[in-house]
């Protein structure tokens, strides 16, 4: 049985009401996921006949794709029919209530780092795409929030010698290109950004990571708010670790994009073993080209 890690009832609830109580400018990771997308759409010589699109609340990443590349869009989310723009589903990623084969395009936005099981919503995606489909994913991974977990570890350690889960597991990239090898996508891509944001100081990042609905939904969470004191001296290990120079602190982010086919006899395929025409140790003695210039 697939444990549970993520409240996801909890999630859309939080997301919707940052939604809601939307701050200018906490959009911004929607906005940077939905513009590496949609870049990697446009290096595609193709036009798609219909697309889903989850993980896209704000509606930006499904204006942008629609743009002259895919004919129809259809947006979905865990929180359904309240989204801008209307017009969504309200969809469960990790089992899709669409029929094998229903998309020739799906492109999930900073959603999957949410499934409680990964390879079961890689699966699902795999399996609503039409021969030669493509799927786009990029979710955070790797070290993000690393300082934030670190200074939660320090604070919570020195108070009462115990710690209790506050950021969320993240998927690291060599994991996920065998993760989509084993959902059964051909030529399968991954990737990764790093970048580095910098605040005052740590109150301002969870302030950013609350307007954002990204909060801790982790089911092993400590229930109840977290006291003041123990905020202060998070911060302050915060400030005592991740400081630069100016007094301004490091908050690490990493994007991870995914990329991959749902099979087709007209890809390109590895060739069989032993059907090489020159060994390999003949290829090595053979003379090489001059440099000119």
């Amino acid at each position: 049985m697939t444990p549970v890690i993520f409240d996801r009832p909890l999630l859309a609830r939080r997301r919707a009401r940052a939604l809601a109580d939307r701050r200018p400018g906490a959009d911004f990771l929607l906005t940077l996921a939905a513009d590496d997308l949609a870049d990697r759409l446009a290096a595609v010589d193709r036009r798609f006949s219909r697309a889903l699109v989850v993980g896209d609340p704000t509606g930006t990443l499904a204006a942008k794709i629609g743009a002259g590349r895919v004919d129809d869009v259809l947006r979905a989310d865990l929180l359904g029919p309240g989204i801008d723009g209307g017009g969504a589903v309200v969809i469960d990623d990790e089992a899709l209530p669409f029929s094998n084969g229903a998309f020739d395009l799906v492109i999930s936005s900073l959603a999957l780092q949410f499934a409680n099981d990964l390879p079961g919503a890689l699966i699902e995606a795999r399996r609503v795409l039409r021969p030669d489909g493509l799927f786009l994913g990029v979710l955070a991974g790797g070290d993000t929030l690393t300082e934030l977990r670190q200074a939660f570890l320090m604070a919570e350690s020195q108070r009462s010698g115990g710690v209790s889960p506050r950021v969320a597991p993240m998927a690291e990239v060599r994991d996920l290109g065998g993760l989509l090898q084993r959902a059964g996508f051909a030529l399968p891509v991954t990737d990764q950004d790093r970048l580095t944001l910098r605040y005052a100081n740590a109150f301002a990042l969870m302030d950013d990571l609350k307007a954002m609905g990204a909060t801790s939904v982790l089911t092993d969470r400590q229930r109840g708010l977290t006291g003041p004191v123990l905020l202060a001296e998070v911060a302050a290990a915060y400030q005592e670790m991740f400081a630069d120079p100016d007094g301004r602190v490091r908050a690490s982010l990493s994007l991870v994009s995914l990329s991959g086919w749902a099979p087709h006899d007209s890809q390109p395929k590895p060739l069989k073993p032993g059907s090489a025409t020159m060994r390999l140790a003949d290829a090595l003695k053979a003379p090489r080209p001059t440099d000119v210039g």
